[in-house]
């Protein structure tokens, strides 16, 4: 499954739709302005909430946490120790699965992997529209509304880390 996403719309406050490879609106980035956290919430084409998103308040790294009807999925945080400035690690809620982020995230070349599996691939590559970026979901078997959104929160991290807010 390949999703697009405008990449010169991403913002929180901006909302923007995530496209299927068809040029069909999958998902819509409902970014909530005025907040004291960053936060913004994935809705299907129909409007219904799929995930919530937002910055955790009281850290000592930049954290993100990703809730799926109002319970904790996953918790997004730069990995420590890291000689890469880009790694980022993915703890879901079951406490037992991490998920792996590594690569040019900045670029918006990086993947994403479970136990050394490639679970979707983030990339500007084989992509001819401008500021556009894709999400290739590699496993049939994995949640890509939850993939996505990972994608998203690890981007907002590192401009984030880098200044870029």
């Amino acid at each position: 499954m390949r999703f697009l996403v405008r990449d010169r719309l991403l913002g929180f406050g901006d909302d923007y739709w995530i496209e299927d490879d068809r040029g069909s609106k999958v998902f819509l980035v409902d970014g909530k302005a005025m907040r004291l956290r960053d936060t913004f919430e994935l809705k299907d084409a129909q409007g219904n909430v799929v995930i919530d998103i937002h910055q955790k308040m009281f850290a000592l790294r930049d954290t993100m946490v990703i809730e799926r009807g109002g319970a904790p999925l996953a918790t997004i945080r730069r990995k420590r120790l890291s000689l890469l400035r880009n790694h980022y690690r993915v703890a879901l809620a079951d406490g037992s699965t991490e998920l792996d982020v590594s690569g040019k995230i900045l670029d918006r070349e990086f993947a994403v992997e479970y136990d050394g599996e490639l679970l979707a691939v983030i990339s500007r590559r084989r992509l001819h529209v401008r500021d556009t970026y894709g999400v290739d979901v590699v496993r049939e078997d994995a949640d890509p509304a939850l993939l996505i959104a990972v994608a998203v929160c690890v981007i907002h991290l590192a401009e984030k880390e880098r200044g870029d807010d």
